[in-house]
């Protein structure tokens, strides 16, 4: 109750701010706490709720868009339905998007929407929280800093640019051991246990006081040698987004504004959590934006990061970031904060890779099929909350595609 009571004075300290540069068409309907969230506390209807609002759970920057949208056009022959089986068991679009609680699906076919559905009160307009996609941003954040020179290379160690983590568990730790999530430093992401380090660090996002976030990271100690295994941990994003912003000199969501969100040509602005009123963004999660927003953001990745002819992100950027990791002679599914789908996933999905939310949230990218795939959701539990494997309905929607 207290915390809920000083977020709200926060809130309303910087409401003003906030609404007069993003007006969101939710902002009345009612919405739970963030430790509600994380301890799948949420009713379906309050789940769907909160996630389209969770720019009124803590302080946001705005992610300006730019005076130019890039149009997304129809596909010459859309998708209007499809079947698709997972676990056993054949599942319509509708049955699909009702047992995954999904709230908007959206698929590009050579950069045109093949098909673009919303549930759950849902609109083009709707903004919806990214959770863990934001990881995948931040790194591409990284990628774009490297090729303007800001980063000199993902074996620079990251006290170059976060000087703070000195005579830290993150001395002697690369850019790539983070991206990599193997800076051997000591992690436990378990969502719903309130003791674990993941919860720690939504406390300290929770407390609002500028830098807490980020101490927190530096008192960890380490349980390994940088580079020796995969560990997940949403404080190594926590630590790659403060490297973009010692790097830039910029806060990240202006940098995202000015690099791609704008050259890209977003429709909308998106928003993106903090760490204190005017702070720092929490570089794990909290962005917001709208379905076809993040179907552009995907399409960009998906041209490997060349937009109007300029290149934003290194030659063979993509590739690397989305190939799987090794360690010690063991292969991680897991490349720089992008999730590569794996073989026995089907070979529809050869060379596929993803960005992954908690409670449903997916960005698909299939470079070799030219298909982007966006899907919001509104599941009530963190993890495990879908009934239907996205991947096999993924890998359906691609195949269905194949020849359009």
């Amino acid at each position: 109750m207290r915390a809920r009571l000083l977020l709200l004075l926060l809130l309303t300290a910087c409401a003003g701010h906030r609404q007069a540069t993003y007006a969101n068409p939710h902002a009345t309907e009612p919405i739970g706490t963030v430790n509600e969230m994380y301890d799948g506390k949420l009713s379906p209807e309050l789940a769907a709720t909160t996630f389209r609002n969770i720019d009124r759970l803590f302080p946001s920057r705005i992610i300006a868009h730019g005076a130019t949208v890039s149009p997304l056009q129809s596909a010459p022959v859309p998708l209007t339905t499809f079947s698709c089986v997972s676990r056993g068991t054949t599942y319509t679009l509708e049955q699909y998007m009702d047992r995954n609680r999904i709230s908007g699906l959206l698929v590009l076919k050579n950069g045109r929407v093949a098909l673009e559905q919303y549930a759950l009160g849902a609109t083009p307009e709707t903004h919806w929280m990214s959770m863990s996609m934001a990881k995948s941003i931040t790194s591409t954040l990284i990628g774009v800093a490297i090729r303007e020179g800001r980063i000199r290379s993902l074996d620079d160690l990251v006290t170059r640019y976060v000087p703070s983590l000195e005579k830290s568990a993150y001395d002697g730790v690369t850019i790539r051991n983070v991206l990599m999530m193997a800076s051997g430093v000591s992690w436990n992401e378990t969502y719903t246990d309130t003791s674990s380090d993941r919860r720690h660090l939504l406390e300290a996002q929770i407390g609002q006081r500028p830098g807490v976030a980020l101490a927190l990271m530096a008192a960890l100690p380490r349980a390994a040698a940088p580079g020796a295994r995969f560990n997940y941990s949403t404080g190594e994003t926590l630590v790659a987004g403060e490297v973009v912003r010692g790097a830039v000199g910029i806060s990240l969501s202006d940098y995202l504004s000015e690099r791609i969100w704008k050259p890209v040509g977003m429709e909308s602005d998106g928003t993106w959590w903090l760490d204190s009123p005017e702070g720092h963004e929490i570089g794990a999660s909290g962005i917001t934006a709208t379905l076809r927003d993040y179907a552009r953001f995907g399409q960009f990745i998906l041209a490997d990061g060349v937009v109007g002819g300029r290149r934003l992100l290194p030659d063979g950027w993509v590739t690397e970031a989305s190939a799987p990791k090794s360690y010690g002679g063991r292969t991680a599914q897991y490349g720089y904060m992008w999730w590569p789908i794996p073989p026995s996933a089907g070979a529809i999905h050869a060379g596929a890779f993803e960005a992954q939310g908690i409670f449903g949230q997916y960005l698909y990218i299939n470079r070799a099929e030219q298909v982007v795939i966006v899907q919001l959701g509104a599941q009530t539990k963190p993890s495990g909350g879908g009934i239907v494997d996205p991947d096999n309905c993924f890998g359906t929607i691609t195949t269905l595609l194949r020849n359009r």
